[in-house]
């Protein structure tokens, strides 16, 4: 694929590891130089307390390409949560970006003319647990961002297989409330 992309939207869940480690990406991908383009300056120009977009960066003065504008789904209020948020996971997604277009999910050729908006998922519970396993988080974190990448930019799932698994299909938090767990 080369050229225009439009905007592509995907998701990913992926958890496994230790309570608060689960990742739940989402992610819009779009033309630089359209209403996608426009939506990526607003957002970073325009920030809200409790609710930073941070470029994704490698480490400090190093951004990744495609631009990734990493926006937090929680509000911000914890010293510690905003360093892991803006450590680890804001590193983790830099490496699933690269990742992305390693595998070619991200066309190389057009990484310089298109943007990432990021809606980061992190379970705020992790700024109380004192034995955080920092590299766990990463690779969760890693993963479900290349994960939502590729679902994004393969539009995945498809209508066909949504139409197909619709009633086979049930919300977990949906199935827990008629336990009435929560």
């Amino acid at each position: 694929m080369s050229g225009r992309i439009g905007i592509r939207v995907g998701e990913a869940l992926v958890a496994g590891g230790p309570p608060g480690t689960a990742a739940e990406p989402e992610v819009a991908i779009g033309d630089l130089d359209g209403p996608f383009g426009t939506a990526f300056a607003n957002l970073l120009g325009n920030q809200v307390v409790g609710h930073s977009r941070v470029l994704a960066l490698l480490n400090t003065d190093v951004m990744v390409r495609p631009a990734t504008l990493c926006v937090s789904k929680v509000t911000v209020t914890n010293e510690r949560y905003t360093n892991i948020l803006m450590g680890t996971v804001q590193y983790a997604t830099a490496m699933g970006v690269l990742d992305a277009v390693r595998s070619g999910d991200l066309p190389k050729a057009i990484v310089n003319d298109i943007g990432i908006i990021i809606s980061v998922w992190l379970n705020p519970s992790v700024a109380t647990i004192d034995n955080l396993d920092h590299k766990i988080l990463f690779n969760i974190h890693r993963e479900a961002t290349a994960r939502a990448i590729q679902k994004a930019m393969s539009n995945e799932p498809s209508i066909d297989w949504l139409l197909e698994n619709q009633d086979k299909i049930i919300h977990k938090y949906f199935e827990k409330g008629l336990k009435g767990e929560i």
